[in-house]
């Protein structure tokens, strides 16, 4: 082996104990030996999707059964098993060939670099870093960049398959596309975050850009980390390139009505549903998990339309009250002291996340993580529209049973509900390339038609064709993606 080399697969098999296998060369290489791989100063990354392993830097002997893995480094996350099963729920629905399905449910691009960085304690502290391009077949990658203790690659994958169907649904000229960073940023400095934030970006140069991929804020990331990427990028390329992130301050060309852009979307379709639905807002209550940018905003613009919230939660814990919570105030509070934890009152206000979701309302509005809402806890929801600001916050058993309800729970899908980040992010980009800026209520105007427009037509095949709102966002979504494929063709 040479230094700094790549070990084919096939050299791997060699190393392996010869067991019958009915896997992929690349699982057979990996999975079962007994045998040791001597690294003299070298690491492994593994890369998806490639049968190679790239070695660098690093100085330990490795049972090859640490790298234990299937065919791909997805298949064992919850998160991607569930999104692939919802993209395999569709396939009788849509005009596809076979292999455009199949083509759809892997990730065009993985991208796992190591990310070392200079704390303020002088010591140097590893992470690591994902970027997943599901599509790049109808434009540049889009999707946020989340820096989290969870990020793992099935997530992040998950996420940017998501993307796609989104990008499809709202018609955006993006692929969907996905990054993240396993840390805690409520640990690290802002210095700390900065240098994490630049490395990345130079490690991952090579392969975003413009017309490439477009990154955005998402979970435990904002405007500030943007303007890092957006920086350390015009510094390697040597010029001013607005339209390499989106979710910029408004000093570097950045967008009016991006920060509450998907907050407003979800209200938006939940004004749409509420007509659907037979409901009054202002006569309505609301719970609301997860107070961040989404939450809060959502939470907000519920109140100014009269409707009462009487359920807020975040990472402090999950809190009721029948009466109504000063959303202004909660917003003021999380935004000098980073939680709803110790705001007047609240502590008696706080009750079990089981209790949380059974509470009898209007309007559900999970806006938190993925995966929050399990079959238990489905099966206890007791409102009307079900309106998902989060990705993926439903596990399978929960979303089966919600189909099964959909005449008594109106659900809006994650990649209708919270698109209007990334409906508002491509007007950034617009923008940018343009170099030429809109107005707050011309962004708002442009929001609305597009948001509104896809809660009508996801309706209206929903109607139809006697199927669920998810089922109808994902038909829209997959058809557009697969279609872009399907016209282009194979190459070579």
């Amino acid at each position: 082996m040479e230094q700094g080399g790549t070990i084919s697969i096939a050299a791997l098999q060699l190393m392996d104990d010869n067991q019958e296998s009915n896997q992929s060369p690349m699982a057979r290489g990996l999975v079962g030996t007994k045998n040791l791989f001597q690294l003299e100063r070298y690491s492994l990354t593994l890369h998806p999707c490639a049968d190679s392993i790239i070695v660098h830097g690093w100085t330990e002997t490795f049972p090859l059964q640490v790298l234990k893995m299937s065919h791909d480094p997805f298949t064992s996350s919850p998160f991607y098993q569930s999104a692939v099963g919802q993209l395999m729920s569709v396939s009788e629905h849509v005009d596809l060939q076979r292999g455009v399905l199949e083509r759809l449910t892997v990730p065009k691009r993985t991208i796992t670099v190591s990310i070392p960085v200079r704390m303020d304690d002088g010591s140097t502290r590893m992470f690591l870093g994902t970027r997943v391009q599901h599509s790049l077949t109808a434009g540049p990658g889009k999707g946020g960049l989340r820096y989290a203790p969870t990020v793992d690659v099935g997530e992040v994958a998950a996420l940017a398959m998501l993307m796609s169907w989104k990008c499809g649904l709202l018609g955006l000229p993006f692929g969907g596309a996905k990054g993240g960073i396993n840390c805690n940023p409520r640990e690290m400095s802002i210095g700390e975050l900065e240098r994490l934030t630049r490395r990345f970006t130079q490690e991952i140069t090579p392969f975003i850009g413009p017309n490439v991929d477009v990154m955005a804020p998402d979970v435990g990331t904002n405007p500030q980390v943007m303007a890092w990427i957006y920086d350390t990028y015009c510094m390697t390329v040597g010029n001013v390139c607005p339209q390499i992130v989106t979710g910029k301050p408004l000093e570097i060309f950045g967008t009016v009505g991006r920060s509450t852009a998907t907050g407003c979307g979800v209200v938006y379709c939940i004004e749409e549903a509420s007509k659907v639905m037979k409901l009054q807002l202002r006569e309505a209550t609301a719970v609301v998990q997860g107070f961040g940018n989404v939450g809060s905003i959502t939470a907000r613009e519920l109140q100014e339309r009269g409707t009462k919230v009487i359920g807020v939660a975040d990472i402090s814990g999950h809190y009721l009250r029948p009466g109504g919570f000063d959303i202004p105030a909660l917003i003021d509070h999380t935004d000098r002291n980073g939680s709803l934890e110790g705001f007047p009152g609240i502590a008696a206000d706080k009750v079990g996340m089981k209790e949380f979701f059974a509470a009898e309302c209007d309007i559900m509005v999970p806006a938190a993580l993925e995966l929050q809402v399990t079959g238990e806890i489905a099966r206890n929801l007791k409102c009307r529209i079900f309106a998902e600001a989060a990705n993926g916050p439903c596990t399978p058993e929960a979303d089966q049973y919600l189909r099964d309800k959909k005449e008594d729970i109106l659900v809006i899908p994650d990649i209708l509900c919270n698109a209007g980040g990334v409906t508002v992010s491509y007007f950034e980009w617009v923008q940018g390339i343009q170099m030429f800026f809109w107005s707050a209520e011309e962004v708002d105007s442009r929001l609305q038609q597009l948001i509104r427009r896809a809660f009508l037509r996801t309706l209206t095949i929903a109607n139809t064709r006697n199927v669920d709102m998810r089922t109808a966002a994902l038909i829209l979504g997959v058809q557009d993606v697969g279609a872009e494929k399907q016209v282009r063709g194979l190459f070579p």
